[in-house]
């Protein structure tokens, strides 16, 4: 009978441990920490979505910024799961893109159109621009279709209107100046200056470079109602486009407070579109 009531003592201890353990378990799984969400930008001047990450992080959502160099790359790493969301591109950037890897990438919220400039070291307005000047603009094909416009709108070109918003080079039909297009990657347009007479440089490189576009521009692109392609955008996958935190992060970011800071920052030259 001792020998029972000893055997039932050690089975009562063991299963009294082994729900001691597993208790312990849940709550180690309750209460670790969720992995931050990985937000893809380009360039080193980030202060908006900094902004907006310490909001977050106030309500427990905790986000990470990755910094890319160029405009390629954010978007290979969201479609291959490396990041969560990114943030630096139009949307006609982000379709060309999916048309030509064949991804599923989505604008789930705009954010900000950053009108493309056209920057000179040797010259202080457009109409300056004299025959057999050399004019970089971005190789892409959203890019270059845009910047081609945009020489356009500034009176120094005429491009094939078949083309809409996506014409290359080869797609200029009138140059009266002999103007030569050197295509570079977006990133190099703004280190290019000086060795073409002018660039046609995104605004975020811009900033980046130590512009303001509104007062160093010597052409800013306007804004019209024509302009939606040109919004920025915060981009998922499409498996994902509905995620409850993503939501969160859009709600962040489309705020009064941070209209604010993107005047401040941009100097007016990023104008919210949300």
């Amino acid at each position: 009978m001792k020998k029972f009531k000893k055997g039932l003592l050690g089975l009562t201890l063991a299963v009294g441990l082994l729900v001691t353990t597993a208790c312990g378990t849940d709550a180690a799984t309750d209460t670790e920490k969720a992995e931050p969400i990985k937000i893809g930008v380009v360039g080193e001047v980030n202060e908006v979505w900094e902004f907006v990450q310490e909001k977050l992080a106030a309500d427990g959502v905790e986000i990470e910024l990755i910094k890319f160099t160029d405009y390629a790359t954010p978007n290979v790493a969201l479609s291959e799961g490396e990041l969560d969301l990114n943030s630096f591109q139009t949307k006609i950037f982000m379709d060309s893109f999916n048309e030509d890897h064949g991804a599923n990438l989505v604008a789930i919220a705009d954010t900000v159109i950053a009108p493309l400039g056209i920057y000179s070291s040797n010259i202080q307005d457009v109409s300056e621009i004299k025959e057999n000047d050399v004019i970089a603009i971005p190789n892409d094909v959203s890019n270059e279709g845009r910047a081609l416009l945009l020489l356009q709108t500034a009176g120094l070109i005429e491009v094939d209107p078949s083309k809409n918003q996506v014409p290359v080079v080869e797609d200029v039909t009138s140059n009266p100046l002999n103007l030569t297009f050197e295509t570079l990657d977006s990133s190099q347009t703004a280190r290019a200056l000086e060795d073409v007479d002018a660039s046609v440089i995104n605004s975020g490189m811009a900033v980046d470079a130590g512009f303001i576009p509104t007062e160093d521009a010597v052409f800013l692109e306007p804004v019209t109602d024509s302009s939606d392609p040109y919004y920025n955008a915060i981009v998922s996958r499409d498996e994902d486009k509905d995620n409850a935190v993503f939501k969160q992060i859009i709600e962040a970011y489309q705020a009064e407070d941070t209209k604010e800071v993107i005047d401040e920052t941009s100097k007016g030259s990023s104008i919210p579109v949300w």
